[in-house]
């Protein structure tokens, strides 16, 4: 197991890379299958990984208090490597309750986690749809932008408890029509396991 903390590679207002994923549920997922929601947590999880599955709670509980906010995890693993990152495990895992988020979704090309930056699971991304918080703006503009990238609470090991949970403050705040005061907070967790030659240059 290999810990990595996230990294800066979208700058906060970035707008959200697009994907076209599947989920557990048999459906593909597009970025504007979530344009009702005032906001967006994308979430690179796993399966496998002990950071990841320390965070699976927490995931749950924001899916559930915020129906404002769609919260998607992505599984971008390569299952070759790590079997248990495979799609029917991820189903298994929304089957038995493991897992309760708006959508899980898989990144077989693994081409959405490079598009986002992500480094390692968990590694969270909450946007904002400005496009339902300024009706008047031209197409161009709409979707979602990124307001924080970082870390969900402040317990950074699989192990602790967290005093703090951030990301949850950082989502009312949004909701609020306010700025997340934050500045970047590196998540940390297991690397991604990427397929040979899948490794994207921000990594090198």
């Amino acid at each position: 197991m290999v810990a990595l903390e996230s990294t800066e590679q979208l700058d906060r207002g970035d707008r959200a890379p697009p994907f076209e994923l599947q989920g557990t549920d048999g459906r593909t997922y597009t970025r504007s299958d979530f344009a009702d929601y005032d906001g967006l947590l994308v979430v690179f999880t796993c399966n496998h990984c002990p950071y990841a599955k320390a965070k699976f709670e927490e995931l749950n509980r924001l899916a559930a208090e915020f129906d404002e906010v769609a919260v998607v995890g992505v599984n971008p693993n390569d299952p070759g490597a790590y079997p248990e990152d495979d799609f029917e495990t991820m189903q298994e895992r929304v089957a038995d309750g493991t897992i309760a988020y708006d959508a899980y979704l898989h990144d077989e090309a693994q081409t959405v986690a490079a598009a986002y930056g992500a480094t390692c699971t968990p590694d969270p991304f909450l946007f904002e749809n400005t496009a339902r918080a300024e009706p008047s703006l031209q197409t161009a503009d709409e979707g979602f932008h990124l307001v924080y990238h970082g870390r969900l609470d402040d317990a950074l090991s699989p192990g602790e408890t967290p005093e703090s949970r951030e990301m949850a403050s950082h989502i009312e705040s949004m909701l609020a029509g306010e700025l997340v005061p934050e500045a970047f907070r590196p998540s940390r967790g297991c690397s991604i396991k990427w397929r040979d030659g899948n490794e994207p240059d921000y990594l090198e």
